[in-house]
C-alpha cells in the first residue's frame, strides 16, 4: 500500500488528511490488507459455511389474546384528553 494508494481511498471517501496522517493510515491499511490475505489463505474446503458459529433458536411466548386495560380508566389518570383520546402538545408551532 503506497502513499498514493492510502491518498486515493481517502479522496474516495472524501476525507481530507495530512502528510503525515497518509503515511500512518497507508502502514495501517497494509497491515489490513495482509492480514485480510492471509484469512483468506486458509484452506476452508472441509468446513462447512455458517452463518453463526453457535446454533441459535429463538425463544418466544405463544401468542395468546388477553384482556387490555380500560379505556375510561386509563384516560382518567391522563393529564388531558380530547374527543376519547391522549391531548398532548403540537410538536411544531403550538406552545402547550
Amino acid at each position: 500500500m503506497t502513499r498514493e494508494d492510502a491518498a486515493y481511498v481517502a479522496r474516495l471517501a472524501r476525507i481530507d488528511l495530512t502528510a503525515d496522517e497518509l503515511d500512518l493510515y497507508a502502514g495501517q491499511l497494509a497491515a489490513v490488507l495482509d492480514h485480510a490475505a492471509q484469512v483468506a489463505a486458509v484452506d476452508t474446503s472441509g468446513v462447512a459455511p455458517t452463518a453463526h458459529p453457535i446454533p441459535l433458536s429463538n425463544v418466544l411466548r405463544p401468542d395468546e389474546p388477553r384482556g387490555s386495560l380500560d379505556r375510561g380508566e386509563v384516560l382518567a389518570q391522563a393529564p388531558a384528553v380530547e374527543d376519547g383520546r391522549f391531548r398532548v402538545p403540537r410538536i411544531m408551532g403550538e406552545a402547550p
